[in-house]
């Protein structure tokens, strides 16, 4: 089977996530065919087949049961012995020169198929076919109007390229005609075929070829949308429904939608009876119908029936036909996974400091198997840790993998560092809570909870929320109307709607009644920002502006004036909103978008607002001290991970310069109507770089940006590059939080090894804001001109190419970066010592101590918990989970449950994914449970055997020392006293398999 699978495309991995993998696990086979919507686990026995079952690839955990699955090859091609060598013999009759110089002819010689193989097909097979080739006969086929010229201007474009690139050896070109349909082909094609033609525009006589025609009597509808600010807003619905048809059909997206509708339109005193479909009204005598449908435009069958959409009533609504399934991607998730490790990673271990992980090793050890994690230390030295205590590994977070400061084993250095991290963890503790102490007491407003209104102004949003957007809205407005001090960080990725969650923040702080400043860090976003605004809020009585370089001088005057007397509601601003002269009537509400462009004076004023307004910060990419306070608690987080509809991942290229390559990135943009961005960041050479690419493609219109140019001026430009009168803009880093251009899918960056990894992933941001696929290049110099730290920072980018991708990167940014001190200026200090995990945990106790009215004792070891060792293999063998890192992550995320519950569905999830579990397995999962039992006894370590044990508790037990003594007197034989803090127990426990059970009954007599 793993031979057909191979042989049919597809890839043996680990996990399957993608179509065309497939991945072995002892008698589990998980296979994602091509073209199924979702992946299938086939439970085997022996060879029949016990079970088939689908699942999630994100969770890996099953979804249903299928009684059979059909599958496709995983690519076109064959790639056995027979094709490649038909390959090999069609490329050299084909293409002159030495076939070794290609790239495509060496890969598929070596048994691979390279990126673009596609477009070599017929080098595979004698003849290739086409659609027409597999219809039966007498098909209809239906063609719209442009059918033809649309594929003639496709082959336009395909010849065009074919020339420009035909003597590239490297990835030589086969003849279009051997690839596509020519245009006359596919009319003679089309003619064979009984044929429909479907035009907009009317038809007033009979085509050529066609037997007939015919135009269908009905008629767009006039606008009706509600006007919210009339007296009536539904004055044109009522005099459309007076005057023109005999019968009215409304039609919602869903039964929730429908039910808003029916409440709606009963406001105004439209009354529709509520029916089942189309049909269903046809046979009614209803004059007023309400159905549910997934229409977006209506129509007018006149003179008797009028199809009215909600998306005419209430303006634009995208409704998703594919339905999300909500995934659970919360930032603790996204955090936990900061956990998973690869060979070579720098570790913290709790004792011993931070050393290099060199994998999992089974150890025999007293006669009994057990699995360790390598770890290398200063000097060679070798540490080896078993996986039970993996809760004392977490993965080193402060500094690049290669400047992780390795300690040495044994020694007091570790100690010594650990113990001034711990002083320093108390001193920031203290400031936090100082923080927390003031916003408590301060005690803002708590807004009104969201009307009518609120929901008039959501249902106008054109799109469908995600779930995680959703979610965001739902978590801000339910700060905003707690009386404490809102401090919530929003990480999105760009375009995925955070500037939603700010706007619905907005109308209800200006609802009731107080003023809201946006805060950006360029004036082109603080005009866009202005814009979109505006435009939202144009039917509600809100007074919206802008205070930025933009303006003039008395316009700004205005402004400021406005605000002090209380007639603004909403300022969309600079810095400039952050001087001393500028007061608030009532500020209630301050959104501050991409904090990390923003300087340290600016960061005092913004940290002293936290204390008296609600505060909402918005990041693509939150910077390590933004994610440093948001993972500690001190911020609120949420996260949006989850890409608006139709959004395609951005496809990301490293190359050095290459005129063809810029030639051909910028051609295929504009060719498909779009636009693109050449980011050049020296103002100085600029123009330079505008005039070589006006050489390299003299038919493209190209216009410079950068921030020296006068304010007008760059306005100017930004504006017609947006309505599209010009398609490729030379520009600086100036467009990082710049205008939105849903047309601009293409960006080429030059020198993209100067740039961090926060500007590198918003820069690309600008692109992909559509539909369209879009795609960004990354020109670096030669190789050995870009630094280490450079080529990781581009190494991410590229890999990140998922949508969401924004919260690991600023993960990234954390270790390449350095961590930095949650409240100060400089981006080093104790988190690079010990490493954020650490140190989170370390600033995590000394809170809790200082919020109990308590000294933090600094030379106490972190609470783990019990020691718990039965003598009994325990671990995840490896034959039955080969795969090392997934057996480390569930090595971890067993070691990290925190409840019976948690540990409970751990199990049910393992047997789900890798079939049910050896003993050595059950043991773990067994001990883990005795452990969770143990902690809230005050156990510090239990030890049993074939002849019993000990257990030995920590200072202050949670155990009735009368129960204790009670038992020892009534059973000397089986329980003794050991000293003030051991109790030794006496029980014959030869079974490995019941030892478990008979402890665990243990704890249970000890409790009481």
């Amino acid at each position: 089977m793993r031979q057909r699978l191979g042989k049919g495309g597809y890839e043996c991995v680990s996990q399957v996530m993608t179509h065309g993998e497939f991945a072995v696990r002892g008698a589990l086979l998980d296979i994602f065919p091509m073209g199924s919507p979702l992946p299938y686990r086939i439970d085997l026995f022996d060879e029949e087949v016990e079970s088939i079952r689908t699942f999630d690839p994100e969770t890996q955990r099953t979804l249903g049961r299928v009684d059979r699955i059909e599958m496709l090859p995983a690519r076109e091609f064959p790639l056995d012995e027979a094709g490649i060598t038909r390959f090999r013999q069609a490329y050299r009759n084909t293409f002159e020169g030495d076939p070794q110089s290609s790239n495509i002819y060496r890969e598929v010689s070596a048994g691979n198929a390279p990126g673009g193989l596609e477009y070599y097909l017929p080098l595979f097979f004698g003849r290739t076919d086409t659609l027409f080739d597999f219809l039966p006969d007498r098909v209809l086929t239906i063609s719209f109007d442009q059918t033809r010229e649309q594929a003639e201007l496709f082959l336009e474009q395909v010849v065009q390229r074919y020339k420009q690139r035909r003597h590239d050896t490297e990835r030589p070109l086969l003849p279009p005609d051997r690839l596509y349909l020519q245009s006359e082909e596919l009319t003679s094609h089309l003619k064979l075929q009984q044929g429909i033609l479907l035009q907009h525009a009317e038809i007033e006589r009979r085509r050529k070829g066609y037997a007939g025609y015919h135009n269908f009597d009905t008629h767009t509808l006039p606008p009706l949308g509600f006007q919210a600010r009339a007296t009536d807003p539904a004055t044109a619905l009522k005099h459309f429904m007076a005057s023109g048809p005999e019968r009215t059909l409304f039609m919602a997206e869903s039964t929730g939608r429908r039910e808003m509708l029916t409440e709606t339109l009963g406001g105004f005193g439209i009354q529709p009876a509520l029916v089942s479909g189309w049909r269903a009204f046809l046979d009614s005598d209803h004059p007023i119908g309400l159905t549910v449908a997934p229409l977006e435009q209506g129509l007018w069958l006149e003179p008797s029936i009028a199809v009215i959409t909600e998306t005419q009533l209430l303006g634009e609504r995208v409704r998703q036909e594919r339905r999300r399934r909500a995934k659970h991607r919360d930032a603790e998730q996204v955090v936990r996974n900061l956990t998973e490790l690869h060979i070579g990673a720098p570790v913290v271990h709790e004792d011993h400091g931070v050393g290099r992980y060199l994998g999992l090793q089974t150890l025999e050890v007293g006669g009994m198997k057990t699995e360790f994690l390598a770890l290398e230390y200063a000097r060679g030295d070798k540490l080896y840790v078993p996986v039970s205590s993996l809760h004392l590994i977490g993965r080193y977070a402060g500094a690049s993998p290669e400047h992780a400061p390795l300690h040495r084993l044994g020694g007091d250095q570790w100690e010594r560092i650990k113990r001034k991290a711990a002083e320093k963890a108390r001193d920031v503790a203290a400031e936090l809570l100082s923080i927390y102490a003031q916003r408590a007491a301060s005690q803002g407003f708590a807004f009104p909870t969201p009307g009518a209104e609120y929901a008039e102004f959501a249902a106008s949003f054109e799109f469908e929320e995600t779930p995680d957007q959703q979610q965001a809205i739902n978590v801000v407005l339910t700060d905003m109307a707690s009386p404490q001090p809102m401090d919530r960080v929003v990480c999105g990725d760009v375009g995925f709607g955070k500037t939603e969650v700010a706007m619905r923040a907005a109308f209800v702080a200006a609802n009731g009644g107080r003023q809201v400043a946006v805060l950006v860090p360029t004036t082109l976003l603080a005009q866009q920002h202005f814009q979109n605004f505006s435009d939202r809020f144009a039917d509600w009585p809100v007074k919206v502006e802008s205070l930025s370089r933009f303006r003039s001088g008395k316009q700004q005057q205005a402004v400021i004036e406005g605000l002090t007397k209380g007639t603004i509601d909403i300022v969309i601003g600079t810095h400039k909103l952050l001087q001393q002269s500028i007061r608030f009537k009532q500020l209630g509400l301050a959104i501050i978008d991409e904090e990390h462009r923003f300087g340290v004076r600016h960061k005092e004023r913004l940290k002293a607002l936290r204390s008296e307004v609600d505060l909402l910060t918005l990041t693509a990419t939150p910077i390590p001290r933004t994610l440093n306070m948001a993972m500690s608690g001190l911020r609120d987080l949420s996260i949006i991970a989850t890409p608006p509809t139709d959004r395609h991942p951005i496809k990301t290229f490293i190359s050095e310069w290459n005129d063809p390559l810029i030639e051909e990135a910028c051609q295929r943009e504009i060719k498909r109507g779009g636009q693109v961005y050449f980011l050049h960041n020296e103002v100085s050479t600029i123009e330079n770089i505008a005039a070589r690419l006006e050489r390299l493609m003299p038919g493209a219109r190209i216009q410079v940006a950068h921030g020296q140019m006068r304010e007008r001026e760059l306005e100017g430009v930004m504006r017609d590059f947006y309505h599209q009168r010009f398609n490729l803009l030379v520009c600086t880093t100036i467009i990082e939080s710049g205008i939105d251009v849903p047309s601009a899918n293409t960006i080429i960056i030059n020198r993209a090894d100067k740039l961090g990894m926060a500007q590198l992933h918003q820069l690309r941001g600008r692109v992909g804001r559509s539909h369209h696929r879009a795609y960004a290049y990354l020109l670096t110099p030669p190789a050995k001109s870009v630094t280490a730290d450079a080529r990781k920072r581009l190494e991410a980018i590229e890999s990140m190419e998922e949508l969401g991708a924004g919260f690991t990167l600023a993960t990234h940014d954390l270790e390449i970066r350095g961590a930095g001190e949650l409240l100060g200026d400089d981006q080093s200090g104790q988190i690079h010592e010990i490493g954020f995990s650490l140190y989170s945990e370390l600033l995590e106790r000394a809170v809790k101590a200082l919020k109990a009215g308590e000294q933090p004792r600094l030379d106490r070891p972190l609470d783990h918990g019990a020691e718990v060792d039965l003598q009994l293999p325990a671990l995840l063998p490896d034959n039955y989970l080969p795969d090392v890192h997934t057996r480390l992550v569930l090595y971890k995320r067993i070691a990290s449950a925190t409840t019976r519950e948690q540990l409970r569905e751990l199990q049910v999830e393992m047997i789900d994914r890798f079939g049910l579990l050896p003993p050595p397995a059950t043991a773990l999962f067994g001990i883990t449970g005795l452990k969770l039992a143990a902690n809230p006894l005050g156990i510090r370590k239990l030890e049993a055997g074939p002849a019993g044990g000990r257990i030995l508790f920590d200072g202050t037990p949670n155990i009735d020392p009368g129960h204790i003594i009670h038992l020892i007197q009534s059973r000397p034989k089986e329980f003794k006293l050991d000293g003030s803090d051991r109790l030794r127990f006496f029980q014959p426990m030869p079974d490995p398999e019941k030892r478990i059970e008979q402890v665990t009954t243990l704890l249970s007599q000890i409790s009481g």
